[in-house]
C-alpha cells in the first residue's frame, strides 16, 4: 500500500498529460483506463490511481451530457412524462428505462469487486492482454453483427446485454465503448446506433464512479492524491478533448469498421509485453 505523503502527490504535468490521455481515449474503444494506466508507469514509474481516474472521466461524461444534450432532455422529460400520464408511454419512457436497467449491473459488479478493480486488475499484464485478446472481439462483432437495427428497435434486451458488456470496461485494457459496442453490434445493431446507446449508458455509472471516488481522489489508499485545483484543471481538459472526441467518432463510424481500431491496439498490448519483460515497466 502506497502511504500517502507528500512524494505521492501527483504532478502538475502529469494532471494535464494524463488529462489530455483521458480526453482522446475515454470514447474511442481502447481503453482510456488502460491508457492512463500505462502513461502512468511508462513516464512517472507509478499509478495515479483509479480515483484520480474516476474523477477526471467526469470531464469527459459532461462532454457527453453537452453533446447529447437535446436527446438526454427529451429522454428524461419522456421518462418523467410516462409516470403521470401512461398514453404518453412511448419510446423516451422506455429508453429512460432501457438506460436504467442497463446500468445496474456494472453498480453491483463495481460495488462487489472494488478492491480488485482499485488493486490486482490495474496489473499491466494484465491491461496489455486484454488489448490484444479483445481486440478479436472487435474483428468478430465487425464481421458477424447485421448492423441492421435502428435507434428505434432498440428494446431491453439491447439494454441488458450491453449493460453486462458494460462491466468488463472495470477491467482497464477491455474498454467500456468497446464493450458496449460490440455487445450492440453482436445484437445486429446499426454501428452508430450501437455508438450513441454505449455513451448514454455510460453516463450513470461514470458519474456515479466519479463521485464515489472525489473523496478518495484527494487521499487514496492506494495510488496519488491530488488537490481540488488540479482535479478542476484534469476535468476541463478532459471535456474539452471528450467532446472533440465524440464528434470525430460518431462521424467515423458512419463509413468505418471497428477494426481498425484492434490495428492499433493489438502493437500496443504486446509493446507493453516487451517493456514488462524487459523490466522497463513494472507490472504493478
Amino acid at each position: 500500500m502506497i502511504s500517502n505523503t507528500a512524494t505521492d502527490a501527483v504532478s502538475w504535468v502529469q494532471v494535464i498529460v494524463l488529462s489530455i490521455v483521458q480526453g482522446l481515449t475515454e470514447f474511442l474503444p481502447v481503453s482510456s483506463s488502460g491508457h492512463l494506466r500505462i502513461v502512468s508507469e511508462l513516464f512517472w514509474g507509478k499509478d495515479a490511481g483509479a480515483s484520480f481516474t474516476a474523477v477526471i472521466q467526469l470531464g469527459t461524461e459532461l462532454a457527453v451530457l453537452v453533446y447529447f444534450a437535446p436527446m438526454i432532455w427529451q429522454i428524461l422529460s419522456g421518462w418523467f412524462r410516462g409516470w403521470t400520464d401512461k398514453s404518453s408511454r412511448g419510446q423516451d419512457w422506455r429508453m429512460g428505462w432501457m438506460v436504467i436497467v442497463g446500468s445496474i449491473p456494472i453498480g453491483i459488479i463495481g460495488y462487489a469487486f472494488e478492491d480488485a478493480i482499485r488493486g490486482a486488475l490495474r496489473n499491466l499484464w494484465i491491461t496489455a492482454a486484454m488489448l490484444i485478446l479483445f481486440s478479436f472481439v472487435f474483428i468478430a462483432a465487425e464481421k458477424l453483427g447485421k448492423k441492421e437495427r435502428g435507434f428505434e428497435q432498440l428494446n431491453m434486451k439491447d439494454a441488458i446485454v450491453m449493460g453486462l458488456c458494460q462491466c468488463l470496461a472495470l477491467i482497464p485494457g477491455v474498454s467500456r465503448s468497446g464493450g458496449t459496442i460490440s455487445g450492440g453490434l453482436f445484437l445486429g445493431l446499426d454501428r452508430e446506433v450501437a455508438t450513441r446507446f454505449s455513451f448514454l449508458l455510460a453516463i450513470p455509472a461514470v458519474l456515479a464512479s466519479g463521485l464515489f471516488s472525489l473523496p478518495d481522489a484527494f487521499s487514496p489508499d492506494a495510488g496519488q492524491s491530488a488537490t481540488g485545483l488540479q482535479l478542476l484543471v484534469g476535468t476541463g481538459i478532459a471535456f474539452a478533448l471528450g467532446y472533440a472526441s465524440i464528434a470525430w467518432l460518431l462521424k467515423f463510424v458512419g463509413n468505418h469498421s471497428f477494426s481498425w481500431f484492434a490495428a492499433y491496439r493489438i502493437p500496443v498490448g504486446v509493446l507493453v509485453m516487451i517493456l514488462l519483460a524487459l523490466g522497463v515497466l513494472q507490472p504493478l
